[in-house]
């Protein structure tokens, strides 16, 4: 019994920690007034070629933990067709901002913020544009808060190369997946 109250206290330990950083990841909240978390993305976010006018969507964020210098914000499309497909990347988002308005993108972005290439291969918001009969695709927005104020990185950065360098940093996270098909 000895052996097992010794292998308690290091699992114990263990899983304690791992609660604690759940905890801190679910407490940060993103959400659209626009859509629903596992909603239907309306039509004027998504881009032309879809049908839409590819005008970004409102964003709020809450709950980012004590220590965050700066928010950053992900856009990206897993499904197996499009591979993660990255639909915008932001960067440097002041930490007292905690919403970005309705078509922000390219035009009322916050001061010190930007907006990182895409993969359609220009800067700022590219909405939903999954090539038809593919089904409905998940689009999966992430709030980062960061333990640094500003991040160097250059406008066509790759999506594995933000997520290896923002990591470091990460203190929460909130998630927002909306879906769209056609």
């Amino acid at each position: 019994m000895k052996k097992f109250h010794f292998l308690l206290v290091p699992i114990s330990f263990f899983l304690i920690a791992a609660m604690i950083a759940a905890a801190k990841e679910s407490r940060m909240k993103l959400v659209s007034p626009a859509f629903e978390d596992g909603g239907r993305i309306p039509l004027k976010y998504v881009m032309p070629g879809a049908g839409g006018k590819n005008i970004s969507p409102p964003l709020r964020w809450e709950g980012e933990p004590e220590g965050t210098k700066s928010f950053a914000l992900l856009c990206v499309d897993p499904h197996p067709v499009a591979r993660n497909w990255v639909h915008w990347m932001v960067i440097n988002i002041p930490r007292e901002i905690h919403e970005l308005p309705e078509g922000a993108s390219g035009k009322h972005m916050p001061s010190g913020a930007r907006e990182l290439k895409n993969s359609f291969g220009f800067t700022g918001y590219g909405g939903p544009q999954p090539p038809p009969g593919t089904g409905e695709h998940p689009y999966v927005f992430t709030i980062f808060a960061l333990k640094v104020e500003k991040l160097d990185l250059p406008e066509n950065t790759a999506l594995k190369t933000f997520e290896k360098v923002i990591s470091p940093y990460i203190l929460a996270k909130g998630q927002l997946t909306g879906y769209f098909g056609r």
